[in-house]
């Protein structure tokens, strides 16, 4: 299962409810504190039901909102085609009416911010009173509205046969619209839910922010999330079963033996005992690895009391290893990976290794990616669909939008980092000065502007002096470094000249 799309309301700055769309790989670009962690800790929530990176807090309800609960919901393609229920009998989403209209599974969940209040499939389900709501009835209330319309059943020993039958008897009268169903409305609810929790994608957020102590997850993520990984593999589940299974018929032998000797002594107390052995798929396998993995140096030191580049390049490269297994295996456990500011404490070349790494796992099976950035490298590294620039809009709301059409008409990275990080650069002011040129609007655009003294050096060492605007004045500075005899522009220039560009641009689609 691949996330399609989110939908925020209420949740921190979030208050107006806000939809994104996903991909393989989507990155978030904005400036600081406009809510690109908030999202990825949102999923965190919802996948993770607040025992992993974050928790419940009260807090997190929008301050502003009246309302005093939050929500998140996601979309989700790629559904399991069946699902199993009772008497191993097979039935599917589709069958059960709950899927929406893009053919998609829907799944709300609503917090008060201590807890989750409610989970919710959200589905274009029947609504016709005489076969709403089947999933809440028990076998009996089945049997009886098969009875009383007098409709054919095959098999009134299975809720799902029976629900089918009934859907099949009202085909041209279901008056299908979207609907909440409350997952723990019913049995079956409960059952579907069950087998759909298990189908989710493992997902891991790795933030930026870390402590400096013995259980930084820094370093203790990567394999954290290896270890879940590898316990959905068959192989290894049907080995943990057969450990289980072996411990449970000694722990059997055992008791069996200690009653039979206290039945000797005492029968009546003997026959009120009875051992209570879990299942192996009560054990938490998971734990006796995930809370005790560590890497360390040689000398016993713990990574995480070296430097911060150091833990973080331990990261770049566990996703580096993870795109060669996955592509290797085939792996088909679904996982996101969500990253906040991978470019954290690595310098330019490191960056652009680990962007290159993360659009790699991307393409792999079963993977999606999902990082923050505030670098300007990476962000050039990007597919321009992939991009969601967060920021605020003229009233104050916080929005997610696609990367906007560009002003050039192709998509240029510079012009995104500059509208989602406000960086000025020499590239954007290039991209902006030879597009207007290649339109033949130059002589326009510096009509009447103010001109600097520029001196010009010829091929020949001898020198010149003439007159530029500021656009060409930084332009060609920065194209003839050779030419010594100007003083360098200012950042402040080059931001005057990019935005004096950017509106000269703007008229010009204009008229």
């Amino acid at each position: 299962m691949k996330i399609e799309k989110v939908i925020i309301t209420n949740f921190r700055g979030f208050r107006k409810p806000t939809t994104i769309c996903f991909n393989e790989l989507t990155a978030f670009v904005g400036r600081n504190d406009v809510g690109k962690s908030t999202v990825l800790e949102a999923l965190d929530l919802f996948f993770n039901d607040g025992k992993d990176v974050i928790k419940y807090d009260k807090s997190d309800v929008n301050i502003e909102s009246k309302d005093q609960f939050y929500e998140i919901t996601i979309e989700f393609s790629d559904l399991p085609k069946e699902i199993v229920l009772d008497s191993s009998y097979y039935t599917s989403l589709v069958d059960e009416f709950l899927i929406n209209e893009s053919n998609n599974l829907t799944i709300k969940k609503r917090y008060n911010g201590s807890k989750c209040t409610g989970v919710f499939i959200v589905a274009k389900h029947p609504t016709n009173p005489n076969c709403s709501e089947l999933h809440t009835k028990k076998k009996k209330d089945l049997v009886d509205i098969i009875s009383k319309s007098g409709i054919t059943c095959e098999n009134k020993s299975i809720n799902a046969v029976m629900r089918k039958a009934i859907w099949n008897y009202y085909s041209d009268d279901l008056e299908l619209d979207m609907v909440d169903i409350d997952v723990n409305s019913g049995e079956d609810t409960k059952h579907i839910w069950e087998k759909l929790s298990h189908a989710l994608p493992i997902y891991s957020l790795f933030q930026s922010d870390r402590s400096n102590n013995d259980g930084d997850k820094e370093i203790q993520d990567p394999l954290k999330i290896a270890v879940a990984q590898f316990f959905q593999d068959v192989t290894i589940q049907d080995t943990l079963r057969d450990v289980a299974a072996s411990v449970e018929k000694r722990l059997r032998e055992v008791s069996e033996r200690t009653l039979e000797k206290l039945r000797e002594m005492d029968p009546n107390i003997a026959d009120g005992l009875n051992p209570i052995i879990p299942s192996s798929e009560n054990l938490k396998w998971a734990d006796v690895f995930t809370k005790n993995v560590s890497i360390t140096s040689d000398d016993n030191i713990p990574i995480n009391k070296r430097g911060s580049g150091v833990k973080r390049l331990i990261l770049l490269n566990f996703f580096r290893a993870e795109v060669e297994r996955r592509s290797e295996e085939g792996d088909e456990t679904g996982v996101i990976y969500a990253i906040e500011e991978p470019e954290t404490s690595q310098h330019l070349a490191n960056q652009r290794i680990l962007a290159d790494s993360l659009i790699a796992l991307s393409k792999t099976q079963n993977t999606q990616v999902i990082m923050t950035t505030h670098s300007g490298v990476i962000v050039k590294r990007l597919n321009s669909q992939d991009i969601r620039i967060v920021s605020y809009d003229n009233s104050g709301e916080r929005r997610i939008m696609l990367a906007p059409k560009s002003l050039l008409g192709y998509t240029s990275l510079n012009e995104i980092n500059y509208i989602a990080l406000s960086e000025i650069t020499e590239e954007y002011h290039d991209e902006l000065f030879g597009y207007i040129e290649s339109k033949g609007m130059m002589n326009k655009f510096e009509l009447n502007k103010k001109k600097r003294p520029y001196i010009r050096q010829e091929k020949n060492g001898s020198i010149k002096n003439e007159e530029r605007t500021l656009s060409r004045y930084i332009r060609d500075v920065n194209h003839h470094p050779e030419n010594r005899n100007n003083s360098k522009y200012t950042y402040e220039e080059l931001d005057q000249s990019i935005r004096e560009m950017r509106a000269f641009i703007e008229t010009m689609i204009m008229l």
